[in-house]
């Protein structure tokens, strides 16, 4: 898990720090940073794979050994701050704590330039010993344009690899969801995947997996019975030619294969089947998580994305423009809610947690908070 990450000379992003929770909530108006922050994930994600800084920025060919890899927004172009000196290098530092039950803190820090795609330091330590630092190219038979981290993963001398590779994990293990209903409505190609694609790839295999353990699928079943009250009796998969899976809901007696259904339902049932998959991710990322669903229903997402992180195992980051969403929050979410807005003079975004803006507490005990969302109080605020 991530629980401190600051950003430095990266896109609009001069200097943020942010400390993160289980459950993270972004919000503010288009083109204020939201994007910005989950390219920064992105960047670890590409690290912890194990890409150059190259092929994270601009991109990398599906291979034998990796997917098609898609560069960040804009390439290597529009990583720096436009308004800082091109010199100053682009820097993440990350901490947080390690996996698997082990009660170990990290601290990861990488700068680079984005031209040239250069590595300028990079330093790991757990528990507050240095497992390996590099600013002045003590290793010159390592590529200069790939992070160490997974690099050191392989060798074999002291440099403890296993503490490596626990922190790679984290940043490879991300899992960006942005569902297409097309994709939703179509026979998946797997059998069987203990989790689903970015766009909802092998929804139905995951559903089939889902529904092969009775105590998960009755809990995923009863979040789709409170999204239609009263109508959805069972779930379940129609086969095709080769025995291929298609979603199937069953509602007042009556088969209601995928292609039958709405986006809101679709988009709605992915979501939901992303918090009950066998394999769940570190990290799982969905903006704008109200797409496609009714107000009246949101306050299920929120429920859903809050009951489901409460046990730690997956941080969850999610972007919205809508004030029913802020409306379900509880007071002690207002620390990892963050507003974001940008400077039209400096281009600079700015990304602060509700509970340290000016006067929220006081203003929000008077005044609810998806009204000062909508009326743009929070981001005149800041």
């Amino acid at each position: 898990m991530i629980e401190q990450i600051t950003i430095k000379n990266f896109k609009s992003f001069r200097d943020v720090p942010l400390k993160l929770g289980s459950l993270n909530i972004f919000i503010g108006a288009n083109a204020s940073g939201k994007s910005n922050f989950f390219d920064a994930l992105r960047v670890l994600q590409g690290i912890g794979y194990g890409f150059t800084l190259s092929e994270i920025l601009d991109g990398k060919p599906k291979s034998a050994t990796s997917e098609v890899w898609e560069g960040i927004r804009g390439g290597h172009t529009q990583v720096p701050f436009a308004y800082e000196d091109a010199n100053i290098p682009t820097s993440f530092q990350v901490t947080g704590r390690l996996p698997n039950g082990v009660c170990s803190d990290f601290e990861f820090t990488i700068a680079f330039l984005a031209s040239g795609g250069l590595l300028r330091k990079e330093r790991l330590s757990v528990s507050g010993e240095i497992i390996y630092e590099d600013e002045t190219g003590e290793w010159p038979s390592l590529q200069r344009d790939q992070p160490w981290l997974t690099v050191i993963v392989r060798e074999t001398d002291e440099r403890r690899p296993e503490e490596a590779e626990r922190v790679a994990h984290i940043f490879a293990d991300m899992q960006r969801m942005d569902p297409s209903p097309t994709l939703l409505r179509a026979y998946s190609q797997a059998f069987k995947v203990k989790r689903m694609g970015e766009r909802g790839e092998n929804f139905a295999a995951l559903v089939r997996m889902i529904c092969d353990d009775p105590g998960t699928k009755e809990a995923y079943l009863s979040w789709l019975r409170e999204l239609r009250p009263r109508d959805v009796n069972d779930i379940g998969i129609k086969e095709g030619a080769i025995g291929e899976p298609m979603l199937m809901m069953k509602e007042r007696g009556h088969e209601w294969p995928a292609p039958a259904l709405s986006d809101g339902t679709l988009r709605f049932a992915a979501i939901a089947a992303a918090f009950f998959q066998p394999d769940m991710p570190s990290i799982l990322t969905i903006e704008e998580i109200e797409n496609g669903i009714h107000a009246s229903r949101l306050r299920l997402l929120v429920e859903l994305m809050r009951s489901q992180t409460a046990a730690g195992k997956t941080q969850v980051m999610v972007t919205t423009h809508s004030p029913v969403v802020l409306a379900w929050l509880k007071p002690e979410e207002y620390a990892t809610t963050f507003c974001c807005k940008r400077d039209e003079e400096t281009g600079e975004s700015r990304i602060v947690p509700l509970s340290e803006i000016p006067r929220f507490q006081e203003v929000v005990s008077k005044q609810p908070i998806g009204d000062l969302f909508a009326e743009g109080w929070l981001e005149e605020a800041l």
